[in-house]
């Protein structure tokens, strides 16, 4: 399956230690092969790159992990792909916009015989379960909210809206606006919570640490 990163942070930072780690899993520690992506959100500024190569042979993504982009909400995929050809529409981050904001999503698990009925305000462009997750939980977050809610809304309707998708299978997945960032694990799901001071931290899969 996939794998899933992200920060999020009280300002703006840059993620370039932990991007070069997880860049070296699509294809040199790790066999994440099918593609690539990263999302860097900052407010109303949300830029996203993805590529249907692997992370760790991709000079972007080589680039993007020494030269840091400082934003408070960053994620970033690497595809193993069970659905879906290796295309760059079936890349995640994916994005769509909704009451005036970007939102950016990336999923881990597979959906089996997932087809929701879509009603056109937001359809695939690509072929995987993940991408028609995406566009089902934004058509009911429309659905729910004539426009854009305080974020305990929000809260409050993917509370009810995500066990619907775990039903249907493994469904990790990382969710966000600019304003906040969601994520939500139907199997293992980890973080990690940094305050200052900082002290000395090291990659698991490389020979890299820093202060």
């Amino acid at each position: 399956m996939c794998e899933l990163f992200a920060l999020n942070s009280r300002q703006p930072a840059a993620a370039t230690f932990s991007l070069s780690g997880f860049a070296a899993r699509g294809g040199r520690t790790a066999d994440h092969v099918d593609g690539w992506g990263v999302a860097f959100h900052e407010g109303e500024r949300c830029t996203v790159t993805v590529e249907d190569t692997p992370a760790a042979e991709s000079a972007l993504a080589r680039h993007l992990a020494q030269h840091p982009v400082r934003a408070r909400n960053i994620l970033a995929h690497i595809r193993k792909a069970t659905q879906g050809a290796r295309t760059l529409e079936n890349c995640h981050p994916f994005r769509r916009d909704w009451a005036g904001r970007t939102w950016v999503f990336a999923h881990n698990g597979c959906l089996k015989d997932f087809h929701p009925a879509l009603d056109g305000s937001f359809t695939p462009a690509g072929q995987t379960d993940s991408e028609r997750a995406f566009c089902w939980l934004m058509q009911e977050l429309a659905k729910a909210h004539a426009d854009m809610p305080a974020i305990e809304e929000l809260n409050h309707t993917l509370r009810e809206l995500l066990p619907q998708l775990n039903r249907h299978g493994t469904f990790n997945m990382l969710l966000s606006n600019g304003q906040a960032l969601w994520a939500h694990g139907s199997t293992k799901l980890h973080y990690l919570l940094r305050r200052p001071p900082f002290g000395r931290v090291r990659l698991r899969d490389e020979d890299l640490s820093m202060d």
